[in-house]
């Protein structure tokens, strides 16, 4: 049986608390007009726990968007960890920059404004985790970089695995339902991958690297 509303909201209540800068930046995204298309609390606990489950200390995420999700992982990570963050719309980066002050994790993040295709193809491997939530017509491409990128028994994450369930639709031939099909029959016939998506949310794609 799948939680209803009411579960989901005890669950959210006791093991994914927002304090005031998570709830800030995630209501940022209403008062500066950011799409609405963030993640949940519960679904940022569950990153958070997946990667110090893994003790990952260096993070690659594709799509900033307004920095709550960033938040979440930079707070998983150690004192000396370092989340490395892509995001092409300069207004978006410039209210994840806010909130990552308001959270007093900037320290931890760097910001790089760009084409997500064109910054990945000038970093270099060792990420213990790359989380994919950006566009979704390229995520083939995302997935291909985010293996090369990422190190051995490292995560490989990516949201909007289910894209409100248009993944399941034969009429749906959109180009960004195209794209999450693709990167999910990337996943699960990949030998150097073992992976599932958790339905929570919107799905979240979980991986773990098993080879080169």
């Amino acid at each position: 049986m799948r939680p209803n509303e009411s579960s989901l909201g005890y669950i959210r209540e006791l093991f994914a608390p927002e304090d005031a800068a998570l709830e800030t930046a995630r209501l940022r995204h209403e008062s500066e007009n950011l799409p609405a298309i963030h993640i949940s609390p519960d679904e940022g606990k569950l990153l958070f726990v997946l990667l110090r489950a893994v003790g990952a200390q260096r993070v690659l995420e594709i799509g900033t968007l307004g920095g709550y999700s960033g938040i979440w992982i930079a707070r998983a990570l150690p004192p000396d960890g370092h989340l490395t963050t892509i995001e092409h719309d300069p207004k978006h980066a410039a209210a994840a920059r806010r909130a990552f002050e308001e959270a007093g994790v900037a320290s931890k993040i760097e910001l790089i404004e760009g084409d997500a295709r064109a910054v990945l193809a000038g970093l270099s491997p060792g990420f213990d985790a790359v989380f994919v939530d950006a566009d979704k017509e390229p995520l083939a491409e995302y997935y291909r970089e985010g293996m090369r990128l990422l190190a051995v028994g490292g995560l490989l994450l990516c949201d909007n695995a289910v894209c409100d369930n248009r993944v399941v639709d034969p009429d749906d031939d959109g180009g960004d339902v195209r794209g999450v099909r693709e990167f999910n029959r990337l996943a699960s016939g990949d030998d150097r991958l073992a992976a599932t998506i958790i339905p929570i949310r919107d799905g979240l794609l979980v991986g773990t690297k098993l080879a080169p």
